[in-house]
C-alpha cells in the first residue's frame, strides 16, 4: 500500500442469537417481536456497512441460523465460538486480519445507520493506529477500530468505551447526530431510532411487533 493510499476495511459485525437477544425490551416486545427484531437490525446494520466507502468486505459472527440464511453469500460467515460478545469479536477479528485490511468491530444493533455516517467515522479512523467511536450516552461502544497489522482487545460491555480509550483506542469527534452512535437497547432507544429512520428490515419488523 502506497503512503497516500486509503485505507480499506473489513467490518466484524458480532450479533447475538436472535432468542437471546434485547433482554430490556422485554417490556415493550414479546419474544418473538425481540428475535425478529433483533435479525432486523443486524441485517440493516451489515447493509449499510456493506454500502459505506472504503469497506472490503464484511464478517458476521453469529450462530443464529435464520441470520446466517438472510444473510447468504454476501458476507463472510463465521461461527460464534462461545464464551460472550468478546470471544465472538476475537473470533471476526482473526478471520478479518488473513485479509490484511484496517479492521472495524461495528455492533449489529445500530438500525437508522447510514453508510456515509459510518465512512466518515473511518476515514477520521484511519489517521489513527486504534480508535472508537461511544454510543449516544458516551459510556458504550459502537464502532471500534485498528490500522492493518495492529491488534484489538475487545473490552465490549459496561464501560467499554473507557475500557477502550484506556487501551489506546481514540475517541473519535463523531457528531452526536450521527446514526453510529444510536444503538438498540432499551424501549426509547427504538423511539429515537425511529425518528432517524430505520432500515427497511427494521422497519419491517416493528411494523409486525
Amino acid at each position: 500500500m502506497g503512503e497516500d493510499a486509503p485505507v480499506r476495511w473489513v467490518v466484524v459485525v458480532p450479533v447475538k442469537p436472535a432468542a437471546e437477544g434485547k433482554t430490556r425490551l422485554a417490556g415493550a416486545l414479546s419474544a418473538a417481536s425481540r428475535a425478529r427484531l433483533v435479525r432486523a437490525m443486524a441485517l440493516d446494520t451489515v447493509g449499510a456497512a456493506e454500502a459505506a466507502a472504503g469497506v472490503l468486505r464484511v464478517v458476521v459472527v453469529t450462530a443464529d441460523t435464520e441470520l446466517r440464511a438472510l444473510l447468504g453469500a454476501s458476507v463472510d460467515l463465521v461461527d460464534e465460538p462461545g464464551g460472550g460478545l468478546n470471544a465472538a469479536v476475537g473470533a471476526g477479528i482473526a478471520r478479518a486480519r488473513s485479509l490484511g485490511t484496517g479492521v472495524a468491530v461495528l455492533l449489529g444493533d445500530l438500525p437508522a445507520l447510514r453508510p456515509a455516517d459510518l465512512a466518515d467515522a473511518l476515514d477520521l479512523a484511519s489517521a489513527h493506529d486504534r480508535a472508537m467511536v461511544a454510543d449516544a450516552e458516551g459510556t458504550g461502544t459502537t464502532l471500534l477500530t485498528a490500522l492493518p497489522g495492529l491488534s484489538i482487545d475487545p473490552r465490549f460491555g459496561a464501560g467499554s468505551a473507557a475500557a477502550h480509550e484506556h487501551d489506546g483506542h481514540v475517541r473519535l469527534a463523531v457528531p452526536p447526530t450521527s446514526t453510529l452512535r444510536r444503538d438498540v437497547d432499551v424501549p426509547d432507544d427504538l423511539v429515537e431510532v425511529e425518528r432517524l429512520g430505520v432500515g427497511p428490515a427494521t422497519r419491517a419488523a416493528l411494523d409486525q411487533a
